[in-house]
């Protein structure tokens, strides 16, 4: 495992959090390269429950670097309330993270445009976390954002910040009719906060390309899913940065010829937080059933997650626009109990006409109709299963047909969220 990518397949959810933890035994240094606080993935460590929202997977690993990319942006209160809470559990957070100087910051002015502006939208609201992750990247984009290294030099922050709060506050008080930021309260907090960190801070991009020419095994950690790209994804209702293996190499400063290896994570079914569109949605009892059977709620939010039937049509386009070797296939075991199953293998439009490659824009949500392919369903408990011979055979043919449907080998099955329930399978079936 020389370097190695791991993304989400859908919409973010997928259960990545497991698959990295299981993953960064074997690598050096896991790489955190796009997102914010947003994200969060959940692992399981015997009965303890650990969900991380800005510090990478293998944080749970003895001997192992982590490192949070200059793709992240960081609020740097809730960072510091993340490693807190790990040390108070005996995690040694600070032998095995590393921070990039070069990460932008969420400011509180961040958080109060993204709800002010959220509310604004009424019907048109895209769904934000309102955690302040869109303004911060406008920000980084429009070149008024600023980075942990500049809050670190007092003499550049105090200009950077001045500049930031003349154009936040006019906008705050006079669009949106909110009381400005005090500059010195903020200004005094955020260098307490950034100086906690100093020792962490690092060249990431350095650090990262350090470890390949020492060879070194490194994992690059996505968060979100292939269909919040910013570019790639179901515009607008995405998130603002590039989730897939192309957000590697501005995200972590790393070469993309040097990614050995491109892996993503899967549900076995969709689910998808917040607004947007999802051909396959089960706006019935039975996507219900997924998500009480699969307890599909937010780790990071909390909300209730909408549930769908596997979409072969996201999937195979997500595979190819990352050039996937390979795919694991979590929360099997979710689909226990269904006597049929069904898989989205074609959408049909307003004019009747079917398509089966995923088109660019979806148009109308309410326009087109998901073509569902049945398959039988099972009724044994999968839950203690180590290899793909324990399967019930109607599970096994269910995983084929996956793959088949994805044309990328499934490399692994989850059929439980414990650390153990996961286990390398040999390709189910050849890809078509």
């Amino acid at each position: 495992m020389p370097s190695t990518a791991v993304i989400g397949l859908q919409w973010g959810d997928e259960g990545k959090g497991k698959v990295i933890d299981s993953l960064a035994i074997d690598a050096d240094l896991i790489v955190r390269f796009a997102g914010g606080n947003n994200a969060g993935h959940t692992v399981w460590v015997g009965t303890e429950k650990y969900v991380l929202h800005l510090i990478p997977g293998g944080i749970l690993h003895a001997g192992k670097l982590n490192l949070i990319g200059r793709g992240v942006v960081v609020n740097l209160e809730a960072l510091i309330e993340e490693i807190d809470g790990l040390k108070q559990r005996g995690v040694a957070v600070e032998e095995r993270l590393r921070i990039d100087s070069r990460v932008h910051v969420i400011f509180p002015y961040h958080c109060q445009i993204d709800g002010l502006v959220e509310t604004w939208r009424g019907e048109g609201r895209i769904g934000t976390t309102g955690r302040g992750i869109g303004p911060a990247y406008a920000d980084k984009v429009s070149r008024t954002g600023i980075r942990l290294a500049d809050i670190l030099d007092r003499d550049t922050f105090e200009q950077r910040l001045h500049a930031a709060l003349a154009e936040k506050n006019a906008v705050m008080s006079k669009v949106y009719g909110v009381e400005p930021e005090p500059y010195d309260d903020l200004f005094e907090k955020t260098r307490a906060l950034a100086e906690r960190l100093r020792p962490l801070v690092v060249d990431g991009g350095e650090l990262a390309r350090k470890a390949h020419q020492d060879g070194k095994r490194i994992l690059f950690e996505g968060a979100q899913g292939a269909m919040l790209d910013l570019d790639a994804g179901t515009y607008p209702y995405v998130t603002s940065s590039w989730t897939g293996v192309a957000g590697i190499a501005g995200g972590a400063g790393f070469p993309p010829n040097r990614i050995d290896r491109s892996l993503a994570v899967t549900k076995a079914y969709c689910t998808r937080v917040g607004e947007g569109p999802f051909p396959s949605e089960l706006k019935c009892a039975i996507g219900q059933r997924l998500r009480d059977q699969g307890n599909e709620y937010g780790a990071t939010t909390g909300r209730p997650r909408r549930c769908g039937w596997f979409d072969a049509l996201q999937a195979r386009y997500a595979c190819a626009l990352n050039g996937l070797d390979g795919v694991f296939v979590t929360n099997l075991d979710v689909l226990s109990g269904f006597e049929e199953i069904q898989v989205c293998v074609a959408y049909r439009l307003a004019d009747g006409s079917e398509v089966r490659d995923y088109p660019a824009e979806l148009g109308k949500i309410d326009d087109i109709q998901p073509v569902f392919q049945t398959l039988p369903g099972w009724t044994e408990d999968i839950t203690a299963a180590t290899t793909l011979d324990d399967l019930p055979s109607a599970c096994r043919d269910y995983v084929a047909f996956l793959e088949q449907q994805m044309r990328v080998p499934i490399v692994s099955l989850s059929v439980g969220p414990g650390r153990t329930q996961m286990f390398v399978c040999d390709s189910a079936q050849a890809p078509a």
